[in-house]
């Protein structure tokens, strides 16, 4: 098993950052991918980026540019630098880790992007 713990969510002003983080505990040895996803109010989970173990990128035509995954191997953490964030980011963001057989779901941080 492994336990996902995000933190770093919040309320922002457009324009503004945040910085996204995802613990991973347990059986971090068999995760070969870890990734970011989000669902906002009325709509269904969408992906917004992702990494794989070998370090392959891919991210949400919608977030492009704007959003930066990255890792830290050494403390099992993924994190999420999202930059010009906008009202459509509004969303509670879900870290997901995944091993040949299963997915794992954190609980969740919220993203509020508002004035």
């Amino acid at each position: 098993q492994v336990q996902l713990v995000e933190s770093g969510g919040g309320l922002v002003q457009p324009g503004g950052s945040l910085r996204l983080s995802c613990a991973a505990s347990g059986s971090t040895s068999s995760i070969n991918a870890m990734g970011w996803y989000r669902q906002a109010p009325g709509k269904q989970r969408e992906l917004a980026a992702v990494i794989t173990v070998g370090g392959i990128l891919n991210y949400a035509d919608s977030v492009k540019g704007r959003f930066t995954i990255s890792r830290d191997t050494a403390k099992n953490t993924v994190y999420l630098q999202m930059n010009s964030l906008k009202p459509e980011d509004t969303a509670v963001y879900y870290c997901k880790a995944a091993d040949l057989w299963r997915e794992f779901w954190g609980k969740g941080t919220l993203v509020t992007v508002s004035l």
